[in-house]
């Protein structure tokens, strides 16, 4: 089978090769999926450097997550048949034609979305979800600002306000994908930069009240500035490259909390939480209710044009590599 190998932490990617591999056969437990799609995640450039607080150990496929059909079972594995449909992820190994993984690390793919929109939702919505709702404690009526908005993650925490019932403003750097995310439906939409007196002018000058941030930077200065007060600035990531930091004296003053964001490290820490996470944020998709968006399916033979497309920040929603 074919697979997508780092084999050294190099810059622009030079570690990575696409190989030929021995099919892996499934041990007790454990299923084999032919996998049809993939989805790129920014982790998983970081990856490629070591940059990713998940560092496995040289060589390893990249790749989070999947979706697939089942191809061969394991010793004791009971639920599944060969040929259903399902979505999985195990943090790599996803980029293959083929992956074993546990039984427990799959669920049945709805059917009211693709392959591809499938490999692409889990991380996203779980980090959205966890965000908003566990973390952030998002209500009904009130003010979500989400930054890095046409990025996956951005994405999914514009449709998890809506379905919380927020007011959302979405900010990204170009008018472009701003046009995109008025269609999508967020309700107002801002450049990246000077969004503060905008910000607090549609709140009548009481700010955010809550800020989903996984850009970082000079992002995150402004935002500090314009959030409400008892307001939760969420932490997502630093995809800007900068990690800024906040004097206390601000969150002292304006009353405000800044809160870490790890979604899958939450549901590690608290596991009956964590499947109540993911089976909140599956009911929505079997139901129809979010609409995960594909910027462009990639085939795996074509891997270097979706990693620059995503370093480049050229995706509006997510990139799926396709086998």
């Amino acid at each position: 089978m074919r697979a997508l190998v780092c084999r050294d932490l190099l810059p622009d990617y030079a570690g990575v090769v696409l190989e030929d591999r021995p099919l892996p056969e499934p041990g007790a437990g454990e299923v084999r999926v032919r996998i049809k799609a993939s989805s790129l995640n920014f982790p998983d450039l970081l990856m490629t450097e070591g940059k990713y607080q998940l560092k496995p150990e040289l060589p390893f496929v990249l790749g989070m997550e999947f979706a697939g059909e089942v191809d061969a079972l394991g010793a004791g594995v009971s639920g599944f048949s060969p040929g259903d449909a399902v979505v999985g992820g195990n943090r790599i190994g996803a980029f293959a034609e083929y992956a074993v993984v546990p039984a427990a690390a799959l669920r049945r793919k709805p059917e009211a979305i693709s392959f591809a929109a499938a490999a692409s939702y889990g991380a996203a919505y779980l980090t959205a979800y966890v965000a908003l709702v566990r973390r952030g404690n998002l209500q009904s009526g009130e003010t979500l600002l989400v930054h890095g908005a046409s990025g996956g993650v951005g994405l999914a925490a514009v449709d998890v306000g809506r379905l919380v019932g927020a007011t959302v403003i979405a900010t990204s750097a170009s008018e472009a994908k701003r046009r995109v995310l008025t269609e999508y439906g967020a309700d107002h939409v801002l450049p990246d930069a000077g969004f503060r007196e905008r910000v607090k002018e549609l709140t009548g000058g009481r700010g955010a009240d809550v800020i989903y941030d996984p850009v970082g930077g000079d992002v995150f200065d402004e935002s500090v500035r314009c959030i409400a007060f008892d307001g939760r600035l969420l932490v997502i990531g630093f995809t800007s490259g900068r990690i800024p930091s906040v004097n206390v004296n601000m969150p002292l003053i304006k009353g405000f909390s800044v809160i870490g964001v790890r979604a899958g490290e939450y549901g590690r820490q608290f596991p009956e939480r964590g499947r109540e996470n993911v089976a909140a944020i599956w009911k929505w998709a079997e139901e129809g209710k979010v609409r995960p968006r594909i910027h462009a399916e990639v085939p795996l033979t074509d891997w270097r044009r979706a990693f620059e497309m995503m370093r480049k920040r050229e995706v509006v929603g997510k990139v799926a590599i396709v086998m």
